[in-house]
């Protein structure tokens, strides 16, 4: 009763004309900007974050939080349509879902994807609203030691996923540690890496940075890679509408797979760093293998799309609970929304939930209202978004770049901040050119302040002694994960070359 009334109580926080507003706002917003080609979630909310500041805390977070899971189901429209996927999460969505699409069902694909995201979103809220005052209670045990624990843990997590690009992730995380030591020290008030100049002062603000790594970055790697010289997309809008609904199998066919996908994907956004891209290639994994017929996945399988659709949109939802439990984002779009947090003066955390709880629930809440919203627009203007598909980037990358500039200008009214974030939009595009990852030196950005903080207050309350870590049963059970997270690639590849070797006897002639 006591999660049903918290859930009442945050429905009552946004049912006003006001939020709701936001809320519509918010997911169209979302859907646009999952459309657009070079932009993704964590770009869209860092370059439409300024915007809000201005704004109340619940609607500002409620319309970021729409625009985050509203862009997860847009970068599906051109990953069908166009094989292009908007973001990493829904790479695999291209799998399948550009063969149905040249199989004449693209209509039926985008139907389901938008019904699978629906039914994640739906089950992953529940999930949310049941999961989230347990784990703020078990966080409220959490000292300075296990505080850096989870810090160590959330990138480890993302550096363990990189593949075989774990140093240049380990690289990219060191970055964003370095860039969070700009500014005053927290012990003596000494400036550090300031050069004398008083704008420095206060840090380097996560806004520009963000702005640049996922706005201006993603723009000259997408012009880099030629996209701005590419023909309009060539698929027809009017044979996307000619034949939209899915027939009674393919429902069939997919009922059980939404279900999987949604309880995988949340499961995996509870880990910190994991994310959606994971989610989505692992529910594409679970799917073909229990097909009774695997080798259709990749030339038009329906449960290769729906799948990942709902894994991405679970992940989304489960992202959710770390980050309003622990302050600890688990992606690079929380890691944004965090820092709109504590811009607005919120500190997620165990006593987030119990100290602004109309703030944390009516958000739980808001994501049942804007599921509902994105079921009804997806299904009600895929023609429109389809549309926007068809625009070149040519055209679009010159006004996103403005848009940008302007973003960052308008948090402090400092110039001085728009170089910083046309700075850190080159360092996007090398970072993505030599294979590091923009994500994880975003969230070691954010996460710099909390783990120097509980690394000095874990030393002085231990005399500086690491045997704490060994000392407390939480702390112990975190450095076992720790200790998974660090071993595991290594098994793996380990396996993976045994295979290989046992393997290469059978090729020779």
């Amino acid at each position: 009763m006591d999660i049903f009334d918290s859930l009442l109580q945050g429905l009552g926080a946004v049912l006003s004309p006001a939020t709701l507003g936001l809320l519509a706002v918010g997911v169209v917003l979302g859907m646009v900007v999952g459309v657009m080609p070079g932009l993704g979630p964590s770009a869209g909310i860092a370059i439409l974050l300024p915007l809000t500041l201005d704004m109340d805390a619940t609607g500002a977070v409620v319309m970021l939080a729409a625009i985050y899971y509203g862009a997860m189901y847009g970068g599906t429209i051109t990953s069908v349509l166009v094989n292009t996927p908007g973001e990493s999460a829904a790479v695999a969505s291209t799998f399948d879902g550009y063969p149905l699409a040249k199989a004449g069902r693209a209509g039926p694909a985008l139907v389901l994807a938008a019904v699978a995201s629906f039914v994640a979103g739906i089950l992953g809220v529940v999930l949310v609203a049941v999961t989230a005052p347990v784990a703020a209670g078990l966080a409220a045990s959490f000292g300075p030691p296990e505080l850096l624990l989870v810090v160590i843990a959330g990138l480890l997590t993302i550096i363990a996923v990189m593949g075989g690009n774990r140093m240049l992730g380990a690289l990219s995380a060191l970055i964003g540690f370095a860039i969070a030591t700009v500014g005053v020290d927290l012990d003596t008030g000494a400036q550090r890496y300031t050069f004398g100049s008083p704008e420095l002062i206060d840090g380097i603000d996560f806004i520009p940075v963000a702005i640049g790594l996922f706005g201006v970055g993603e723009i000259l790697w997408s012009v880099w890679r030629g996209e701005h010289r590419g023909p309009r997309a060539s698929f027809s809008v009017r044979a996307v509408l000619g034949d939209l609904w899915p027939s009674v199998a393919e429902w069939l066919e997919v009922k059980w797979t939404m279900l999987r996908g949604s309880v995988l994907g949340f499961v995996v956004g509870l880990v910190p760093g994991a994310g959606a891209t994971v989610a989505s290639l692992a529910a594409y994994s679970v799917e073909k293998s229990v097909s009774k017929d695997p080798r259709r996945f990749g030339k038009g399988a329906m449960p290769g799309l729906v799948g990942p659709e709902a894994a991405n949109n679970g992940a989304s939802a489960g992202a959710m609970v770390p980050l309003l439990t622990l302050g600890v984002p688990g992606s690079a779009s929380t890691a944004v929304l965090l820092a709109g947090f504590l811009a607005w003066g919120l500190q997620p955390g165990p006593r987030l939930l119990e100290e602004h709880p109309e703030f944390a629930w009516g958000l739980i809440a808001s994501m049942f209202l804007g599921n509902m919203m994105l079921l009804v627009v997806n299904v009600a203007a895929i023609p429109i978004f389809a549309s926007i598909a068809k625009v070149p980037l040519r055209l679009l990358a010159p006004a996103i770049v403005v848009v940008c500039a302007l973003g960052a200008f308008t948090v402090h009214g400092s110039i001085i901040e728009v170089g910083i974030m046309l700075a850190c939009g080159v360092l996007g595009f090398y970072l993505k050119r030599f294979g590091m990852s923009p994500a994880a030196l975003v969230i070691a950005l954010v996460l710099g302040p909390l783990a120097e903080k509980s690394l000095r207050q874990t030393l002085i309350i231990s005399h500086g002694s690491f045997d704490i870590f060994l000392q407390r049963g939480a702390s112990q059970v975190l450095l076992c994960f720790v200790a998974v997270l660090l071993v595991l690639p290594v098994v793996i590849g380990r396996i993976r070359a045994w295979q290989a070797r046992r393997a290469e006897p059978a090729h020779r002639p």
